[in-house]
């Protein structure tokens, strides 16, 4: 069931909010022991936003398409009297007493929060198996990781336990679960929704968007909590403008760009094949497919890596004295970046200046570039390398290969379903776009879409039982 079926049946009574809100409820008691999505789950909450949501309708109150709808978020958003620790132990006792702008946002369009999801410890991971919290378990098999930092979102999602959920992306973290997990994921245009009351990871390079079942759930998502905060300087003031793709979506006039260079260099065979899947069926739906030539992404991604390391130390920096809590990849992090010279970062700063001005020329010859979302499908829990052509490669920095350089540009990125590997794990297709041109970003995907791109042929291993409205 999607976000707009749930929403008619809804309105016409067919079912209520608090029916949905205790089915899912139900169905994270039975589920969360094993895939441990949730770190925080606010039941008796839930059960009270959803009784006043239906009061709402019944009284003609229609805060719009979210409203009586239960979704989750990432424990880095913060929420007045609940918990909030970004998987750190450091903020096990953390209780804010504010909520987060996107936590307000979501509330005033009516929806039901089912809890926090769990994440790798301070969203510095792409794993999520946190030290603290237990580690976060891929719905398809649980013997797999979710990908990371937003794992408890990806697995949340795609397991039926929440119809959307809310991460964070600073080097991939929203479509990196997208896309081990079978979801899709947006990582929104750098100013386009407000960090005010996220716990932050890197200042410049994060961002927040949403993981959903399907691309207009997701766009609908979007709508809710995109938008300026004057409490947040880099958002924007834009007209606000619909986000979401009618029923029915045509690519004609468009061109898609596919990469002659870097994206396709180790990735494996299956990926290779999906992503030029996705490029014929987008051609075969109207669209001019190209080949192109990408800018230097090794060079970019070192400008990253140079952004986010000394940012992220000074973010953790607050905990020094309890540096020895931390886990030991995000402690090693940590100390790396704390070497970081202010040259070097400026350095990286005046280079990213450069590479977005190589990209805005790129994409004055292109609508959208499609690439993999990762170069492989999720690896086991506990694996440290990846075997690419005959030789072992870091896990950590293979798994974001090709999403983390977009977090430089700030350009709209989001990742969906384009089949599944021999082994029957997904596999993400990756969509870029200009900055602020959500909607032909989510127009592109929803034609993908719904020429049958996502249909992967079968339920992840963690599913929720049928629903009905006795549940």
């Amino acid at each position: 069931m999607t976000i707009a079926q749930a929403g008619r049946a809804l309105r016409e009574r067919r079912i209520s909010s608090v029916e949905l809100t205790r089915y899912l409820l139900d169905q994270i008691g039975r589920l969360n022991p094993e895939i441990n999505a949730f770190l925080t789950v606010t039941g008796d909450l839930a059960l009270d936003q959803a009784r006043r949501a239906d009061a709402g309708l019944r009284a003609g109150a229609d805060c719009g398409p979210l409203h009586g709808i239960p979704i989750a978020l990432k424990d880095v958003f913060c929420t007045r009297g609940i918990r909030t620790t970004a998987g750190a132990v450091q903020l096990s006792e953390n209780v804010p007493d504010y909520d987060a702008a996107v936590t307000e946002r979501l509330s005033a369009a009516g929806s039901v929060m089912l809890g926090k999801t769990g994440m790798h410890e301070f969203a510095y991971g792409i794993t999520s198996n946190n030290p603290h919290y237990g580690a976060v378990r891929n719905p398809w098999n649980p013997a797999c990781i979710p990908g990371g930092s937003s794992g408890g979102s990806g697995a949340a999602v795609a397991s039926g336990l929440a119809f959307a959920a809310l991460g964070t992306d600073t080097g991939g973290s929203i479509r990196v679960p997208a896309s081990f997990c079978g979801t899709v994921g947006v990582k929104p245009t750098f100013g386009l929704v407000s960090r005010f009351g996220t716990l932050p990871l890197g200042f410049t390079l994060d961002h927040v968007g949403p993981l959903a079942r399907t691309v207009r759930d997701a766009a609908l998502v979007l709508d809710a909590i995109s938008g300026y905060d004057p409490r947040d300087p880099a958002t924007r003031r834009r007209r606000k403008e619909a986000l979401c793709p009618p029923p029915s979506v045509s690519l004609s006039e468009l061109c898609i760009g596919l990469p002659a260079n870097y994206f396709f260099d180790r990735a494996r065979k299956a990926v290779k094949e999906a992503v030029v899947r996705a490029a014929s069926l987008a051609e075969s739906l109207g669209a001019r497919v190209t080949t192109v030539t990408v800018p230097d992404m090794e060079g970019l991604t070192a400008v990253h890596r140079l952004i986010l390391l000394p940012e992220a130390s000074a973010v953790i920096g607050k905990f020094h004295q309890r540096r020895g809590e931390l886990g030991a990849d995000v402690r090693a992090l940590y100390e790396q970046g704390r070497l970081v010279s202010a040259v070097d970062y400026i350095d990286a700063q005046r280079l990213r200046t450069e590479f977005r001005r190589q990209f805005a020329r790129l994409f004055e010859s292109i609508d959208v570039l499609l690439t993999p979302a990762t170069l492989f499908s999720a690896p086991r829990i506990g694996q440290d390398t990846v075997d690419v052509d005959g030789v072992p490669e870091d896990v950590r920095l293979m798994t974001t290969a090709s999403v983390r350089a977009i977090n430089v540009l700030g350009y709209p990125a989001l990742s969906m379903p384009c089949g599944l590997d021999p082994g029957g794990m997904p596999l993400g297709l990756q969509a870029i776009a200009r900055p602020f041109d959500e909607r032909l970003l989510l127009r592109v995907a929803a034609a993908l879409e719904d020429a049958g791109i996502s249909a992967i042929g079968r339920a992840p291993l963690c599913a929720p039982t049928p629903f009905s409205a006795q549940n």
